[in-house]
């Protein structure tokens, strides 16, 4: 079992020495989350909070998540970075690839691209883009990313890109990790076909039947054999019977979280704390495992 460290809408200074002390502490990753703007007007409705408010985003500080990844790899050793999630329609897809093939080969393959859709409109509004269509768009930019990040010559034509024999240089040793993010089954069916899946949130009540949609999927597909992630989040009531059950569903990874990052108020918990709450989860979950 590992363990990750999530952090998100935080003082931007706090990213690095978090990461340094969460590889200290043996954590085997660290979360990065992604946020391209936040629009004055929108209708939308958040599906990952209690009541779909948006307005808890406001004002809140999203570095370019691949600017993160990158400054993270290169002060750590060990750490796993991953992607938690990365809006792919809404950017070019050889441009995609090529950030996250530098990533991943400065950081000798600790990178793991977590990718979904947005559920904001605007987002695909505010770069020219319709929003509908969207998942059929997201299956071609991941086919295109995967595609160049294997190394060779690669060339693609669907009905949204159109990409002539190109390849990358560098690229990873190793096959680039695809996960998918998302709340639907088609999401769920989606991350069946790739690497691996992230749960957004919620309890045993939420990922129990996420882990069991995703394995049905596996078995329709026929890539029940080959290597699955699933990260979930740890919830503090977790006991080792139940991390037991989670283990047989398919959850290989537990992601650690020490705030509610969806409360509409600016995080003003010190450094020093989140560092002590990474320490004390470290000796008191981790070294268990």
């Amino acid at each position: 079992m590992r363990f990750h460290f999530a952090e998100a809408m935080t003082d931007i200074e706090y990213y690095i020495p978090l990461a340094k002390a969460a590889e200290a502490h043996g954590y085997a990753g660290m979360l990065i989350p992604d946020s391209i703007c936040y629009p004055e007007v929108s209708d939308s409705k958040y599906f990952y909070n209690s009541d779909g408010s948006r307005e808890f985003l406001e004002n809140k500080p999203f570095l370019e998540s691949f600017v993160m990844a990158a400054a993270l790899g290169a002060v750590t050793e060990k750490l796993e970075l991953t992607m938690n999630v990365v809006k792919l329609p809404i950017r070019p897809p050889v441009y995609s690839a090529k950030l996250a093939s530098s990533i991943a080969a400065l950081t000798h393959d600790r990178f793991n691209f977590g990718v979904g859709l947005s559920v904001w409109p605007e987002d695909y509004e505010i770069v020219g883009l319709p929003f509908e269509k969207r998942g059929k768009r997201f299956d071609e930019c991941i086919e295109i990313v995967k595609g160049l990040c294997a190394g060779g010559y690669f060339e693609f034509h669907g009905e949204f890109y159109d990409i002539p024999s190109i390849k990358l240089n560098p690229v990873p040793k190793k096959p680039l990790p695809i996960l998918i993010g998302g709340h639907s089954e088609q999401a769920f069916k989606r991350s069946a076909k790739h690497d691996g899946f992230l749960v957004a949130g919620g309890g045993p009540d939420v990922v129990r039947p996420i882990a069991q949609s995703i394995r049905r999927y596996r078995e329709e597909l026929g890539t029940t054999d080959k290597p699955f992630r699933l990260f979930a989040p740890f919830m503090p009531d977790l006991t080792p019977e139940l991390i037991g059950e989670y283990m047989e569903l398919g959850v290989t990874d537990f992601i650690a979280g020490f705030r509610d990052p969806y409360r509409n108020e600016l995080d003003t918990q010190p450094l020093q704390e989140k560092l002590d709450n990474l320490a004390m989860f470290a000796d008191a979950v981790i070294s268990k495992f």
